[in-house]
């Protein structure tokens, strides 16, 4: 079972709410609307991802990574070592 599954409808309807944001944004580009209201839209869409991905890294370090710890072996090494290329991954984006 994965960090985020007692999350999951609510990361689903947070998903389907970027989804129409990004669908706006094609409608706006079609529309030839003005620059600066579509890059507003852009940085709004890419907050609300990074939001998903800070709730999913929570989800993944309370969980899967402290359940390994607790387990401890050489499972544990790997969760840590892939939370913290994750957020390495977040940091550069």
């Amino acid at each position: 079972m994965h960090g985020y599954s007692g999350d999951k409808q609510a990361y689903l309807t947070r998903l389907r709410r970027i989804e129409g944001q990004i669908r706006g944004l094609q409608r706006m580009v079609e529309e030839d609307s003005y620059c600066i209201d579509v890059l507003t839209q852009v940085s709004a869409a890419t907050r609300a991802l990074q939001a998903v991905a800070l709730g999913l890294l929570e989800d993944h370090i309370a969980h899967c990574v402290a359940d390994a710890i607790n387990t401890g072996g050489p499972e544990a090494q790997e969760k840590v070592k892939e939370a913290s290329a994750a957020i390495a991954r977040l940091v550069k984006s």
